[in-house]
């Protein structure tokens, strides 16, 4: 594979726990180790990296402060602030009525707040996700536009001068040995024989003027050509660099807003549940006690209990099953188990879930059916991981890849998060803009999208 230079990135990666090495090379020959690959991160980019840890876990612990500087930006929903009542205050309360209406309303203003909270920041998250797609697609296309002028610019300039040496080496025919007058002189040497060869000869000469102009004039078109489509480049790579800190912003301001949803959501599961049991006990003029909603309670929680276990089963089981192909010694491995169903680049129109889509394929669909799991391609750390169906892994270097059409619940890691090559990361579904349960997997140098399918085969994996 020619080795190709890694233009330096046009805005800091947001979200990265380094500073990205800039300006350097990148190689990637298959079935190399890390470092000679160039694709996947060094020990010295590994140790750089802190531990994440996820929000769930953060959540549970309930150290606000701790996400309120993780997410650094939209605060916690007010209801998991909250101060709730224990069942020790709900039995006291149902002892005087003055005291139970004010534990009534005071439930139900902390009910009220959770399912408030759970609806305005899912909205938001929707929101600050499309946003991020849209700013991501628009930065896709700029970078596309540049790379292509940049393209049609070197051809231009390798074109000029071949045309300009043309237009010499024809001028040089007819100027040769000293110049107009000379060369006539030695055209016309010897006289024609004939009226009908001089004739001939000055046709001859009309032909080579003529030919002259028309190379001429071409040396100056591709000079001008050249010009132009560089001075375009450069505008067009502005662009992209100004496009690609939008796009990183948006993706900033979307796993902010996909936490505060995720804390509100935790928040309404924790409590909700309990919240409405105690506010049923309250209203409750029978002789059934606080025990027995109690009671209730737990069975629920216990139900969930056994739900999570279920899914924590099922993504051992996806794990177990090597889905991901294995990782190579290049330290890459295949994200997911299936078939190739689209390749990047452009496309005809699709349509499914009510969408089509004619646009710039920038990755490329791997089918193993609805849930098969997702792996991560190379080690890295989770720089975005929410709504949008989406998870994005930085590698190092430069490098990164992005999974799309998760589906609901299929997320397995969460933001900050450091991962291996080959770790379940998440299981395939039909969200977004997907035309069937699949894997939408990308690759990025630098932020800009590549072929995923060389890129990968030039690290030692087959998609």
């Amino acid at each position: 594979m020619n080795t190709p230079r890694v233009r330096p990135a046009g805005g800091r990666l947001a979200g990265s726990l380094r500073t990205l090495a800039t300006g350097s090379v990148l190689t990637l020959p298959g079935a190399l180790t890390a470092e000679e690959c160039g694709c996947a991160p060094t020990p010295a980019e590994s140790r750089a990296f802190r531990a994440g840890v996820s929000r769930r876990t953060l959540l549970t612990a309930g150290t606000a402060s701790v996400v309120a500087v993780l997410v650094a930006g939209p605060l916690l929903p007010a209801a998991f602030a909250a101060t709730y009542p224990s069942w020790e205050e709900v039995q006291a309360a149902k002892t005087n009525e003055a005291t139970k209406a004010a534990e009534v309303q005071r439930i139900q203003g902390l009910i009220q707040s959770l399912t408030g909270d759970v609806a305005r920041t899912r909205t938001a998250a929707e929101q600050a996700a499309g946003a991020f797609y849209t700013a991501q697609q628009e930065y896709f296309d700029a970078s596309i536009r540049a790379d292509t002028l940049q393209s049609q610019a070197d051809v231009e300039a390798q074109n000029a001068p071949d045309a300009a040496n043309k237009a010499g080496r024809i001028a040089a025919q007819l100027c040769r040995d000293g110049g107009d007058t000379t060369s006539l002189e030695l055209f016309f040497s010897g006289s024609a024989a004939t009226a009908d060869d001089l004739l001939s000869r000055l046709g001859v000469m009309d032909k080579l003027l003529e030919r002259n102009q028309a190379v001429y004039a071409a040396a100056l078109t591709a000079r001008d050509a050249a010009q132009s489509l560089t001075d375009q480049a450069v505008v067009a790579r502005d662009e992209r660099d100004r496009l690609q800190q939008v796009a990183e912003q948006k993706m900033l301001e979307s796993q902010q807003a996909a936490d505060a949803a995720q804390a509100a959501l935790d928040a309404q599961t924790l409590y909700l549940g309990e919240l409405q049991a105690q506010l049923a006990a309250l209203e409750d003029t029978t002789a059934k006690t606080i025990a027995d909603y109690q009671a209730g309670v737990e069975a629920a929680r216990l139900a969930e209990e056994q739900r999570r276990a279920a899914e924590r089963a099922e993504a051992e089981r996806l794990a177990a099953s090597g889905g991901g192909g294995g990782v190579v010694s290049s330290g890459w491995a295949r994200p997911t188990s299936g078939h190739r169903t689209s390749g990047f680049g452009p496309r005809s129109s699709q349509c499914g879930n009510g969408y089509c889509s004619t646009s710039y394929h920038y990755g490329v669909d791997l089918s193993g059916g609805c849930g098969a799991g997702i792996y991560a391609a190379a080690a890295g750390t989770v720089v975005y991981a929410g709504y949008g169906n989406y998870i994005k892994i930085d590698h190092g270097g430069g490098i990164g890849t992005g999974y799309a059409h998760i589906r609901p619940g299929g997320f397995y890691v969460g933001y900050g998060q450091r991962v291996n090559a080959g770790d379940l990361i998440g299981s395939e579904g039909n969200t977004g803009n997907a035309f069937g349960c699949n894997l939408h997997f990308e690759a990025y140098v630098n932020g800009s999208p590549v072929n995923p399918i060389t890129f990968l085969a030039d690290c030692g994996v087959s998609i």
